[in-house]
């Protein structure tokens, strides 16, 4: 039940060997290589001044939204834990 089935071994096709040809140069020069067909960009002084001006705008906006969501998460720890001490002087005080 475990055991592997393994093919009978004569069902292989013969091999047939040739002799060796002996090497010839080839009787054409080959193909020049095709020409890309898409355009290679240039970067000139204005495009580069453009992608760092983006960049840079980039960077100030990513920066601006980062520097929000962190002021926003210390406001609300801040007010939590106002409303926390708030909250243990109020139980402090009802108990006597």
């Amino acid at each position: 039940m475990f055991t592997p089935k393994y093919p009978p071994q004569d069902t292989a096709p013969a091999l047939t060997t040739s002799a060796p040809t002996a090497y010839s140069p080839m009787p054409y020069a080959p193909a020049p290589a095709p020409a890309p067909t898409r355009p290679t960009g240039q970067l000139t002084a204005g495009s580069t001044l453009a992608l760092a001006a983006g960049g840079g705008a980039l960077v100030l906006v990513v920066g601006t939204v980062l520097v929000s969501m962190l002021l926003a998460v210390a406001i609300t720890a801040a007010s939590v834990a106002v409303c926390a001490v708030t909250v243990r002087s109020i139980l402090k005080s009802d108990r006597r």
